[in-house]
């Protein structure tokens, strides 16, 4: 390790979450991993390397710029920007070849224009809001409009119609069918006038649990990255995490009974112990929450964070633990049997699993591992 804290990402993992994803799907279903937030923090241009090496239809993001980003790493791959665009950004999204997401009919206008001076057809996605509550419109007569102005300017292309689900995660399914409902029954209205039109709406967690919801594509997000949509474990789904996060043990020091370590003095010794100092904090997105309560991962064996994280370090109880100065200090990922899942950090922490690697800050290197997986 070169580095005083690295993430590895694991890009032979991801490409076997592909294809295992890929493999709940028809043969007929487009599978469109979401690589926004560069990746979910995994670093977009290697994990859009192996996401489409692992036979991925076309590739979504949320921003015109990712869009970019993605045109870089592939000249043909066909993108997908699922968010909101202002009109500059409609400039950059059609320089990326992208398709975009439009709910608003007074924005056909806009897309039609940059079009036009690009000299491009643009593809474009009518999103429905069936009941998530955020973007896209919430008036099916207003999205079938829409879809017969867009079919009819020579340039737009009508892709397709979606919506977002705001509860496939959950146990109580009620929701999740209503919005499914809704949008079966639009898509029955819009194919009546376009019969090629595409329909999509399933995020990780309703591909995984619900087949009738992936119509024609499915936009996998979490699940790419062998995180568990449900927050457990993803080795349930033989998903395998592709995000690991380390650093090494900088100091090793005795401590006798009331001797404290961090600001504040939180954390005291309670008894003879050994406490290591990691040079790891939230400036490197290791949340300030996990004081006094996370766990890392030495010589196999979880050992708990002693007091108050700092921006720059950590110490650690490792009890009657020997390790020396440059040992491996595992944050999340695995050391012999024992691993410290996403999901774990998460429930500690009472988020969500891609919280946890979107947080990772840009100052802790992203190295690829896997390459050949």
């Amino acid at each position: 390790m070169y580095e005083r804290a690295e993430a590895r990402i694991d890009v032979g993992a991801l490409r076997h979450n592909c294809r295992v994803l890929r493999g709940l799907i028809g043969p007929g279903v487009e599978l469109s991993p979401v690589l926004k937030a560069d990746g979910y923090g995994h670093g977009v241009a290697h994990c859009a390397e192996a996401a489409i090496s692992a036979g991925s239809d076309r590739i979504a993001v949320a921003t015109a710029r990712e869009a970019l980003q993605i045109r870089a790493v592939d000249a043909d791959v066909p993108i997908l920007v699922l968010g909101a665009l202002t009109p500059g950004e409609v400039e950059v999204a059609v320089t990326a070849r992208a398709d975009v997401s439009i709910w608003d009919p007074d924005f056909i206008q806009a897309i039609e224009n940059q079009a036009e001076a690009a000299g491009r057809v643009v593809g474009v996605h009518v999103k429905y809001d069936t009941g998530m509550g955020r973007l896209g419109n919430l008036d099916p007569d207003v999205v079938v409009a829409m879809t017969r102005s867009i079919a009819a300017s020579p340039h737009l292309s009508l892709e397709a119609v979606w919506t977002h689900f705001a509860t496939a995660d959950e146990p109580n399914r009620d929701f999740m069918d209503l919005q499914r409902r809704r949008l079966t029954e639009l898509a029955r209205r819009v194919r009546s006038e376009f019969p090629g039109i595409k329909v999509h709406a399933a995020n990780s967690a309703a591909l995984i649990c619900d087949p009738a919801s992936h119509f024609d594509l499915v936009r996998p997000g979490v699940a790419i990255y062998g995180m568990d949509p449900f927050g457990r474990d993803p080795a349930d789904h033989n998903l395998r995490p592709v995000f690991s996060f380390h650093s090494y043990v900088a100091t090793v020091k005795r401590f006798e009974p009331g001797m404290s370590a961090g600001y504040g003095r939180t954390w005291t010794a309670g008894e003879p112990t050994t406490v290591v100092t990691v040079p790891v904090g939230y400036g490197d997105g290791l949340r300030r929450s996990l004081s006094n309560r996370g766990e890392v991962l030495i010589g196999g064996r979880r050992h708990p964070i002693a007091g108050t994280v700092s921006m720059d370090n950590i110490t650690v109880d490792v009890g009657d633990a020997r390790p020396v100065i440059g040992d491996e200090v595992t944050l999340l990922g695995s050391q012999g049997e024992e691993s410290i899942l996403a999901e774990r950090m998460a429930a500690d922490l009472k988020t969500i699993n891609y919280e946890i690697t979107c947080g990772i800050s840009p100052r802790v290197p992203r190295v690829m591992v896997g390459e050949t997986a």
